[in-house]
């Protein structure tokens, strides 16, 4: 006889596997239909170039469509992938809980999107300006596709999900993770993570590690507070 126990691990497995097929044909159809407007997309992103960028070898090109497409399609992909993250958690969630943490799927399209912004029209054109301006009289510059666009997405991509910060701080608060005490209590290592990012990733000069550091900083205090609402308002009704 089949132990019951059993018979549910296997449904939750199952359940999980379906979701990730489902989260994965969403990234591979929104990927193809970014493909087929690539062309476009990379004629916007390399406007600003007063050069023709490189390529090395003849698969280059298919690469470097490769990876903006995919970026597309992560950034179509991610609130797919959050209502399946929330379809599978939301039978473990109270019922009075259940719709509150339904905010967390526009959320958190919608800070990726502020990330990527932040990234592509603040950070990228600083660090590139910065590299470019290095390179000066003394050397002839020629930058391959892969190498631009490679560059971009790391300039970029990483802050979308950075920015992701405080929605996933408010999903992990409605599901009795975290709280304000224990965000509160890791603040100084949250901070010095978040400083080696930002000068990791910036020029080396005080003002862009600054441009960088504030908003990363901002954003974790804003999560602290959204964690602090959450939390008084799961309180109240624990108390009711």
């Amino acid at each position: 006889m089949k132990n019951p126990n059993d018979q549910t691990v296997i449904g939750h497995l199952e359940e999980l596997r379906s979701r990730l097929i489902r989260t994965l044909i969403t990234f591979v159809v929104a990927t193809a239909a970014a493909f087929i407007y690539v062309r476009d997309i990379y004629n916007w992103l390399s406007r600003d170039i007063d050069r023709k960028l490189v390529l090395l070898g003849p698969s280059d090109v298919m690469w470097v469509y490769l990876m903006i497409a995919g970026v597309v399609g992560i950034a179509v992909t991610l609130p797919i992938a959050a209502y399946q993250t929330w379809k599978f958690v939301q039978p473990a969630l109270p019922a009075r809980t259940q719709r509150a943490t339904l905010v967390f799927i526009p959320s958190i399209s919608m800070l990726f999107l502020i990330g990527i912004f932040f990234g592509y029209f603040i950070l990228f054109p600083m660090v590139f300006g910065f590299m470019d301006e290095m390179a000066g009289d003394e050397f002839a510059t020629m930058y391959t596709a892969q190498k631009y666009f490679t560059f971009m997405i790391h300039m970029t991509v990483p802050f979308g999900f950075l920015f992701e910060m405080p929605a996933i701080v408010m999903f992990l608060t409605k599901l009795g993770i975290l709280n304000p005490a224990k965000l509160a209590k890791a603040r100084k290592l949250a901070y010095f993570i978040l400083a080696i990012i930002a000068i990791t990733i910036t020029p080396p000069d005080i003002l862009s590690d600054v441009i960088v550091i504030v908003p990363l900083f901002l954003l974790y205090e804003i999560s602290i507070t959204i964690s602090k609402i959450v939390y008084s308002k799961q309180l109240r009704l624990q108390n009711q």
